[in-house]
C-alpha cells in the first residue's frame, strides 16, 4: 500500500536501435530505462583504450539461455562487438595511419620482435614493447571480438563493457564450442 513498496516492470533491453524512457525515482531522480540498444562504449584493458562500437550479436549468459535466444541485453552478459574501431585504433596507434589510409586497410597484427637499436620512430618502439595476444588476434582479423556487458542496461540505458582477454576469454569460448555442440 505504500508507494515505496511498489516493483516496476523488467526492461528487457533488447539489441536494435536505440530507445530510451526516462523513469522518475525517489527524491525526484531519474533511471534511463534502455528499452532497446544497439550500441556502447566497450574498453580493452591491456591496452588501455576504450571505442565506441556495434553490438552484433548476444552469444551466452550464464543465467538464462532465453536472453540470448531472444537478444535481450543484461549485465554480465557476453556479445559479439565489431573490431573495426579497435583495427583503426591499431593502424593508427602502431603504425601511424590516419584518416583514408584506414578505410581499405587490413589491421596488422605481425609485431616486430628485439629491442629498438638507436634512434628508432615512436611507432615502432610501440610495436617493439607490445603484444597482442593470439586468440585475440584471430577475433580482430575476423572482424568481431567477444566483449561482458558491465552496465546494467535497463538502469542506467546504457550498455558498456570490456573486451574478453586472457583465461576469461578461454574460459567463454570453451562455453561457446559446448553449446554449439550440444
Amino acid at each position: 500500500k505504500r508507494k515505496f513498496e511498489s516493483g516496476r516492470p523488467a526492461a528487457n533491453t533488447k539489441l536494435d536501435k536505440k530507445k530510451v524512457r526516462l523513469i522518475r525515482t525517489r527524491g525526484g531522480n531519474r533511471k534511463f530505462r534502455a528499452l532497446s540498444n544497439d550500441h556502447g562504449n566497450f574498453n580493452w584493458a591491456s591496452q588501455g583504450v576504450t571505442k565506441k562500437t556495434t553490438i552484433v550479436n548476444a552469444v551466452y549468459n550464464s543465467t538464462n539461455n532465453e536472453l540470448v535466444r531472444t537478444n535481450t541485453l543484461v549485465k554480465n552478459m557476453i556479445v559479439l562487438i565489431d573490431a573495426t574501431p579497435f583495427a583503426n585504433w591499431i593502424n593508427e596507434h602502431f603504425y601511424g595511419m590516419h584518416g583514408e589510409e584506414l578505410k581499405d586497410t587490413k589491421v596488422k597484427l605481425e609485431f616486430e620482435t628485439g629491442e629498438a637499436k638507436g634512434d628508432t620512430d615512436k611507432f615502432l618502439a610501440r610495436r617493439l614493447s607490445n603484444t597482442i595476444e593470439p586468440a585475440l588476434q584471430k577475433q580482430l582479423q575476423k572482424g568481431t571480438v567477444l566483449a561482458c556487458i558491465s552496465s546494467r542496461p535497463g538502469q542506467s540505458g546504457r550498455c558498456d563493457g570490456y573486451i574478453l582477454e586472457g583465461t576469461e576469454l578461454e574460459f567463454y569460448q570453451r562455453k561457446l564450442i559446448k553449446k554449439k555442440n550440444k
